[in-house]
């Protein structure tokens, strides 16, 4: 494998890319098809159950009039060999008469894992895998941890001023939102990638969220309230959209015994109800985490206040945070800070393969904790890889 080779890998990846927030829970893939070393196809997985990026890119070579026989693909991801929503990948390689297939990384899906490596190369076609493959995992580390391991990836993310500041203090001009506009629209991209979206109560009772991702462009994440006492509003916006996405609040089996009535009227409104046993404390996290993963989800974003953010740094269970931080020294006027929850963690959290973005004035820090790279297979210790982009990303 030769520079030129890493160089089309680099490309299809930054194709790749363009998927995310609009094909998961699938993983985003992206394509090259090269012939006397120029690009005659370009292609990228767009949305879910569209066709794959191998498929974009053989169509785009037949839109420019170019035949691909005997070209050379670049795919980030093992192509399929099976039927699912759309059909098997490599049959479609092998007719196009395609030579050579590079690959990043092997899909470790149970349906995969090989699979179609072994179709290809039976079919005669030259294929080599491992170029650029931790880009590639780093890419969809969410599907690579789901698939790997059946646990639920976990990004945390919140907005604060420069000094920590996290919401304005009550009666202050109705202010509501610490970061821009153009960061709110980076968070609902965040959110049309998840499967779920969690708040703790207080949030619900300050601000009474719809937690959806807008535009709405199909993606309906489940909404999840941590309320161990069933204080939640029936008035509030979650209830009265429980039938435009699914909404689990998670409390205890006490509450459940102690409030019949309003464990019925919720359940009645079509809302589930997740309780945990009391001999997990008041409110434990591994088991929420688990139950999410069983339900099929597997990305879920954490939108809470400093307390809940706390809750999962201090038990480990964060994979990614996202923050945006607002040129603002809001002082006395915020009545709630992001540090003084956090300085109950024992130990520093430390950000790999970090991001930094400009929204506007605002700045977005995001990155992997090292348990995450850990269950990526990627190596922590390599250090910080930080690349900045100047301008907001368009969607």
């Amino acid at each position: 494998m030769s520079i030129e080779d890493e160089k089309f890998m680099e490309m299809a990846l930054r194709l790749a890319r363009r998927g995310i927030s609009s094909v998961e829970p699938n993983p985003a893939v992206g394509a090259i098809i090269i012939k006397a070393n120029q690009i005659i196809g370009r292609g990228w997985h767009r949305k879910f159950g569209g066709p794959h990026a191998e498929i974009n890119a053989l169509e785009d070579c037949r839109t420019l009039g170019v035949r691909p026989y005997g070209a050379t693909m670049y795919v980030t991801l093992e192509p399929c060999s099976h039927q699912g929503k759309t059909g098997p990948c490599t049959e479609a390689i092998i007719s196009a008469g395609i030579a050579k297939v590079f690959v990043a990384m092997i899909d470790p899906s149970e349906h995969a894992n090989g699979r179609g490596i072994e179709q290809l190369r039976k079919a005669g076609i030259e294929v080599h895998t491992g170029i650029c493959e931790t880009k590639a995992k780093l890419l969809n580390a969410p599907f690579v941890k789901f698939t790997t391991t059946g646990k639920c990836w976990v990004a945390l993310k919140w907005a604060q001023s420069i000094d920590g500041k996290v919401a304005w203090a009550d009666g202050i001009d109705d202010r509501r939102w610490i970061s821009n506009e153009h960061s709110r629209r980076d968070a609902h991209k965040l959110r049309r990638r998840v499967q779920a979206i969690l708040v703790g109560i207080n949030t619900v009772i300050a601000d009474d969220p719809l937690l959806t991702p807008r535009p709405d462009k199909g993606k309906k994440p489940a909404r999840i309230v941590m309320d161990s006492f069933l204080r939640i509003p029936l008035d509030c916006q979650l209830i009265s959209t429980v039938d435009k996405s699914r909404i689990i609040i998670y409390t205890s089996q006490q509450s459940l015994w102690k409030s019949p009535r309003v464990a019925q009227e919720l359940t009645d409104k079509g809302v589930e109800l997740l309780a945990y046993p009391e001999t997990h404390g008041r409110s434990n996290l591994h088991f929420l985490l688990a139950e999410l993963s069983d339900r099929g989800i597997s990305q879920l974003l954490v939108e809470g206040g400093p307390t809940i953010l706390t809750s999962f740094l201090k038990e480990n269970l964060a994979d990614e945070i996202v923050v945006y931080i607002a040129p603002k020294i809001l002082g006395s006027q915020s009545s709630i800070g992001i540090t003084r929850p956090m300085d109950e963690l024992s130990q520093a959290v430390g950000l790999h393969n970090v991001v930094i973005e400009r929204f506007g004035d605002d700045i977005c820090f995001r990155g992997l904790t090292a348990k995450a790279m850990d269950e990526i297979s990627s190596s922590p210790e390599d250090g910080f890889e930080i690349d900045i982009v100047s301008e907001p990303v368009n969607e």
